[in-house]
């Protein structure tokens, strides 16, 4: 697995067999806050007091730390709890190892250490490993936020079928928001089917926007 820096100094992965990155090359750290944080409104959630949040497919845990430093800083006293869903250990064990710019990476690093789940104060989180497409299934209660990261619909289709997207949309409430980089048409289509209201999400580093979609019903 080849570390790669990114236009913004930070640091991703090559997936041996996906042949892609875990980030955007343009900016992993960047990506996080903008395409994931920022479209979410962790901001806004996070005066509100308490956050559940579902990150599909957590690599090595940015969209979750980028949500970490956003809501911790709008509010130290906010209830975070996060359920990430891997089925890669080898991503999992490199989070160890990084150094990064977010305030509070460290606390994933403790988590991956003790066994994938950490309670830190007012935040708990935990990581799933296995295929996605099972775990979620297992799930309990709703989610507030969901960071959907698979790699593209040309290379792992099956994590953007229909089948797991009803599957996911049943774990989030009415007005979540689910967050995604990819904007092809059936993943739009597929998301609509779920119950999603979707609209264009930001653009960052690349000509296409990103997806959000809100949960309506």
């Amino acid at each position: 697995m080849k570390k790669l820096k990114t236009g913004d100094g930070s640091w991703t992965f090559l997936n041996d067999t996906f042949k892609e990155t875990y980030h955007s090359i343009s900016g992993a750290e960047e990506e996080a806050f903008k395409k994931y944080a920022a479209p979410c409104k962790i901001k806004e959630l996070a005066k509100k007091g308490v956050i559940r949040i579902l990150d599909i497919c957590f690599g090595i845990g940015y969209n979750t730390a980028a949500t970490l430093d956003v809501a911790l800083k709008e509010n130290p006293d906010c209830k975070i709890e996060v359920v990430g869903l891997e089925a890669d250990e080898e991503i999992l064990k490199k989070i160890i190892l990084m150094k990064t710019r977010f305030k509070n990476y460290g606390l994933l690093q403790e988590m991956v250490e003790s066994n994938y789940e950490l309670k830190h104060r007012n935040v708990h989180m935990k990581i799933i490993v296995g295929d996605a497409r099972e775990t979620v299934k297992h799930l309990k209660g709703e989610f507030d936020v969901c960071f959907f990261d698979p790699f593209s619909p040309a290379r792992h289709p099956e994590m953007w079928s229909e089948e797991f997207l009803k599957d996911v949309g049943e774990r989030i409430r009415r007005g979540g928001i689910l967050a995604t980089y990819s904007c092809a048409t059936m993943v739009r289509i597929n998301l609509v089917r779920a119950g999603f209201d979707v609209r264009d999400g930001p653009i960052v580093g690349r000509r296409s926007p990103a997806t959000v979609a809100e949960k309506v019903y």
